[in-house]
């Protein structure tokens, strides 16, 4: 017998995907100068010169056997002490090597730390929209539910009052991503300690640990503000982490879990994190790229990149009439889509060769996601399109 969910999740691919693969194949009919993909968060910006000097020092200079060759399940010491003593210079945040956990990237990450976490079919595990769409995938996955609390719209926080009411007692952990996948929002400590104070009620009169799952890949990309460390405000946190964004590093799929001190039950969820890695297959991530991430804790892409194709891209869209909220991390414009209706204008910006995402699949309808980790050339040879679109709408 063949799973049919799991037929169901390779048959057919996910919108951004599915954009992602439309435009390889446009770039062969029309030529890639044509194609304005704006898909798929796939940093073009270079990773740090000290990143390629480090794999080369490493490849010359280490042993062969260290490079290539297996580390513990939960990753090589050395590189888990590396990012302890990162986190903890950075936030006080008191992580041990012990309990961090390397992994493949944030997918991977997210994965074991939810099938940690599930222990029941009835267990569910929030999201707050929009969301990154693999999120439920993951979830359920895991065997879980998967509850989404409506989105703030105004400024794309966490309303405090939707998500209560999607609290129950089933409830075993709130997903936060900030800076967020899709709209560059970053939740502000206020918001925090208001999801804060309502988790710990919660717990309690449920009479079991909410945690909360911070997903952090977009951690270092912000524009003037600063990300508020999540478990400074709430103690029962896990950090799910990943180099992709951070080192321009998406293909070498390398990241971890961190468990700081003070998370209830500590050891037994680290344990669990240790086992559900063993029971995916997710041990032992690649060993080339522990050591690497490990010489490079202290630094990331060039951000002003990001700044530069955030600032052009906003004030071109908002000057032709799209409406969206300024990002302040990530690098995405989470735009309202003109008529209302994000798949098809989504459709009519496809037959242009313009790629953006409909935010449906991000539990947003009506808006659009626009990546620009991409090259300023092509933002400025896009804007045409941009501009004659809305026009268009506007038209109708």
């Amino acid at each position: 017998m063949i799973s049919d969910k799991m037929y169901e999740l390779g048959s057919v691919r996910s919108s951004i995907r599915e954009l992602f693969e439309y435009g390889k194949e446009a770039a062969k009919r029309v030529g890639k100068e044509n194609v304005y993909d704006f898909s798929l968060g796939n940093p073009v910006t270079p990773p740090p010169s000290e990143l390629t000097e480090a794999m080369i020092d490493i490849l010359k200079n280490d042993e062969p056997c260290s490079v290539h060759g297996y580390t513990s399940a939960q990753g090589d010491f050395e590189t888990r002490r590396a990012i302890s003593e990162n986190l903890n210079k950075r936030y006080c945040a008191k992580i041990s090597p012990d309990r961090i956990y390397m992994t493949c990237g944030a997918a991977a990450s997210l994965s074991i730390t939810f099938r940690a976490l599930v222990s029941s079919d009835k267990d569910e595990i929030i999201a707050v929209a929009p969301f990154f769409p693999e999120y439920k995938v993951f979830v359920e996955g895991a065997g879980a539910k998967f509850r989404v609390v409506p989105p703030d719209t105004e400024k794309f926080g966490i309303n405090v009052k939707e998500l209560e009411k999607q609290l129950t007692e089933n409830t075993v952990a709130l997903i936060i991503n900030s800076p967020n996948n899709p709209s560059g929002a970053i939740v502000s400590e206020e918001n925090l300690v208001l999801v804060s104070e309502l988790l710990k009620r919660k717990s309690k009169e449920f009479g079991h640990t909410i945690y909360i799952i911070s997903d952090e890949p977009y951690r270092e990309i912000t524009y003037g503000k600063e990300t508020p460390y999540i478990p400074e405000i709430y103690k029962d946190t896990v950090i799910c982490y990943s180099y992709s964004k951070s080192l321009s590093l998406p293909g070498e799929r390398i990241g971890y879990i961190a468990i700081p001190d003070g998370v209830s039950e500590i050891d037994r969820l680290y344990a669990a994190i240790c086992g559900a890695g063993r029971s995916l297959g997710y041990v032992c991530a690649p060993s080339f790229m522990q050591k690497v991430v490990a010489k490079c804790t202290d630094i990331t892409s060039d951000i002003s990149l990001y700044k530069k194709n955030r600032d052009i891209l906003y004030s071109s869209l908002t000057e032709f009439g799209y409406e969206c909220v300024m990002p302040e991390g990530a690098f995405y414009l989470f735009v309202k889509a003109p008529g209302g209706d994000s798949r098809a204008f989504s459709t009519l910006a496809k037959e242009n060769n313009l790629l953006i995402v409909p935010g449906d699949d991000f539990g947003c309808p009506g808006y659009l996601r626009v990546s620009y980790c991409v090259s300023y050339d092509m933002i400025l040879r896009s804007l045409p399109t941009f501009k004659k679109l809305v026009s268009e709408q506007g038209k109708e």
